[in-house]
């Protein structure tokens, strides 16, 4: 597959730690192990797995955040930009939601305050908030409304690639389903990628493209949709589905 298909390469990595003791250092703990696989330009990747098997901190490492001891990750677009689970605790509750969104392009020093007012408000619009949210803070909206704000605070600097770590996981079912059909609108009409990092099985089936199963820091299984639920073959992944039933 050409590099013009790609937004990202995972090669072979391999990340652990130590824990350090008062006076010597714990044994080296292997959390992710030769990690390997692509996302594609334009699809929604799935990375499914038990709680603590390396999935945020592959988000992380993928992010730069984290520093693999092995291996690499190569980027061929601007730097992802990350949703996360809780979007009350990913925005600042002190500032209003125009300044949350005006802020990265102030910083950047890109662009003017009225062009930087515009892009806020066409991204208010996009995700579906009126105008009448700008001026509130975190506290004065809904749970939906704050992922909605916070799905915009991702997308603000224009990134082609998002990485949406359990993004409807706190919300109830119909909200989940609401930003659900936000994230394929905005795939579709802003030329996304995602990965969706999530343990809800049912999700991934209906959002996902293809679908990576992570198990204690490997992948042990990756595929087409159809091909990991209807035709699964790590003894894991057939675990992880009949949990699911």
């Amino acid at each position: 597959m050409s590099e013009q298909e790609l937004v990202l390469s995972v090669r072979h990595v391999t990340s652990g730690y130590r824990d350090r003791g008062l006076f010597r250092r714990g044994p080296y703990q292997e959390v992710l192990r030769d990690v390997t696989f692509d996302v594609r330009h334009g699809e929604i990747l799935g990375l499914v797995g038990e709680s603590g098997t390396g999935k945020s901190t592959l988000a992380r490492t993928i992010l730069g955040i984290v520093k693999p001891d092995q291996g690499q990750v190569i980027h061929y677009t601007k730097r992802p930009q990350m949703i996360f689970q809780d979007p009350y605790s990913a925005l600042n509750p002190a500032y209003s939601v125009e300044w949350t969104l005006e802020e990265p392009l102030r910083v950047y020093g890109k662009y003017d305050a009225p062009e930087r007012k515009r892009r806020v408000r066409e991204m208010l619009d996009r995700v579906g908030l009126p105008e009448e949210c700008l001026a509130a803070k975190p506290a004065e909206l809904s749970g939906g409304q704050r992922q909605r704000v916070s799905i915009a605070a991702a997308l603000i600097q224009r990134p082609r690639f998002l990485i949406a770590d359990e993004p409807v996981s706190a919300l109830d079912v119909t909200i989940q389903a609401q930003i659900l059909d936000l994230l394929r609108t905005l795939r579709r009409e802003l030329d996304l990628s995602y990965l969706f990092i999530s343990h809800d099985l049912n999700v991934v089936y209906q959002l996902c493209d293809r679908v990576l199963v992570m198990k204690e820091g490997r992948i042990v299984e990756q595929g087409t949709v159809d091909d990991i639920f209807d035709h699964p073959k790590d003894d894991y992944t057939r675990q992880l589905l009949a949990a699911a039933e």
